[in-house]
């Protein structure tokens, strides 16, 4: 086995920072030393196989975004990067674990759609690798296939109240579900919208002429958000079911999270960087017509949708994370392009296929935040890593430098500069970037998976096949 020793860096955890050294043997860490530490009276640099000078910069554990979609069929077409392609950027941008989500279509077998995606994925991902179930029919065979998921290494499942005819579970079946998921110690990952009202919204808006994408989001208003969060989460206090709330967007469904939180219930959010910085407004391009270069706002269509900047929801996002009432920030990523795919919604945007492409800047985009002081250092590696691997049973093992941990490790240099964009850092296979022009500063600069170095001197040096499936287990979040 290789050794690898990181030197002259600051280690940032979730809890602090320290100067320390980090020396990695195989796949694991073994030691996090005081800067230049000796073995045996023997300089550490000059035992080792490779040294990566850290010096002015950060080493954090490797990025675990818990919430991709790759090869998803949705909307007539599917998610355009593909497991080997969509790892390779996520490695680019300092993420090492992704969890995705197999899904089980309505009449379908969940060991089907199970085997379907590990068929996709094995052999395919430069990085290491989970899956969420989603659950898209409630029966009594499905409830009965939820008693395996812990076998396979799946702690969490999703339901869905939006998309009717697709995914959507009514309260009855999402009841059903969750007093399985109680029984078994699932955690119960919710998309919450009232798809059947939005779907009327929709309607209504199509039939009066107004078709273009930005009146996705005007359909998908932020009531329909708040009261499938609110319902949400009475049904999980009926049933006793820790409730995880995937993309939430709207401040009022934050108020709605914060609120169960308070009365001591296992509620937790998540929110996307789209719902951070992007807004509705995006979509109406510089003269505010909604009908803005015909289609050009098809790139930001995504649900849950962007919201209003002018009502505050950003802010709040930001709000929510420093007071904890949100707890992570994964990307939702759901790539399409724009020729071909979403395309498919010109003259109609309920044909769209949903979805904004972020798993390669997510590190780089959070950081931003910091530099900004919306978030401090340690809540940065908090939200992007420590928080997933606790909140989806990898704790330990992913999500921290300690000595036993794999060697998922990047060194983030604070002095340095990423520019995004197609053309500038995207390697997702998209033909356009939603962040196009974001400027952030700082950059990753090493990305180590399990003692392999994927990234360094702005070369990719992984391969498809180096990520292995991850076996997960309980949830270590609940209070």
């Amino acid at each position: 086995m290789s050794t690898l020793l990181i030197t002259g860096g600051t280690v940032v955890s979730s809890t602090g920072r320290s100067r320390a050294d980090v020396l990695v043997d195989g796949e694991r860490i073994v030691a996090v030393l005081e800067p230049g530490s000796t073995l045996l009276g023997t300089d550490l640099t000059a035992s080792v196989d490779r040294v990566v000078d850290a010096t002015g910069k950060y080493v954090i554990p490797g990025g675990i975004d818990a919430h991709t979609h790759m090869q998803l069929p949705f909307g007539g077409t599917e998610a355009s990067d593909t497991f080997e392609s969509g790892t390779t950027a996520a490695a680019w941008g300092g993420t090492t674990s992704i969890i995705d989500f197999a899904v089980q279509k309505t009449g379908e077998a969940v060991e089907t759609g199970l085997e379907a995606w590990h068929e996709k994925a094995r052999g395919n991902c430069a990085v290491d690798y989970g899956f969420h179930q989603i659950i898209g029919g409630v029966d009594e065979q499905s409830l009965k296939a939820m008693e395996t998921l812990l076998d396979e290494g799946i702690s969490s499942y999703k339901l869905f109240m939006a998309y009717p005819g697709v995914f959507y579970s009514d309260d009855a079946q999402i009841l059903k579900a969750m007093q399985k998921a109680a029984e078994l110690g699932l955690l119960t990952m919710m998309h919450a919208e009232n798809g059947p009202a939005i779907d009327v919204l929709a309607q209504q808006l199509h039939d009066q002429g107004k078709t273009t994408p930005y009146f996705h989001g005007i359909a998908r208003a932020w009531q329909m958000e708040e009261e499938a969060t609110h319902r949400a989460i009475m049904l999980a206090d009926l049933t006793e079911s820790p409730l995880y709330v995937v993309h939430v967007s709207a401040k009022q469904a934050v108020d709605q999270i914060a609120a169960a939180r308070d009365r001591g219930r296992n509620v937790f959010g998540e929110t996307c960087p789209q719902y951070l910085y992007l807004s509705l407004e995006e979509q109406l391009g510089a003269t505010g017509d909604p009908a803005w270069g015909e289609f050009e706002g098809a790139k930001w269509v995504c649900s849950t949708p962007l919201r209003s900047r002018a009502e505050g929801h950003q802010d709040a996002m930001w709000q929510g994370l420093r007071t904890n009432d949100l707890q992570m920030v994964s990307t939702d990523h759901c790539p399409f392009c724009m020729k071909d795919q979403k395309e498919l919604g010109r003259g109609d945007f309920r044909a769209i296929p949903n979805g904004i492409g972020s798993v390669e800047h997510r590190l780089d985009l959070m950081y931003q935040g910091v530099v900004t002081g919306e978030i401090t250092l340690e809540r940065w590696v908090e939200l992007t890593s420590t928080t997933p691997a606790r909140m989806f049973g990898l704790h330990g093992t992913k999500g921290v430098i300690a000595p036993g941990a794999d060697a998922d490790i990047v060194v983030y240099d604070p002095a340095g500069h990423t520019s995004i964009g197609v053309g500038k850092t995207h390697h997702m296979n998209m033909d356009h970037s939603a962040w196009e022009g974001y400027e952030v500063d700082g950059h990753v600069d090493v990305v180590v998976s399990r003692g392999s170095v994927l990234v360094s001197d702005g070369e990719f040096h992984g391969r498809a096949g180096h990520g292995r499936y991850l076996k997960r287990g309980l949830t270590q979040y609940l209070v």
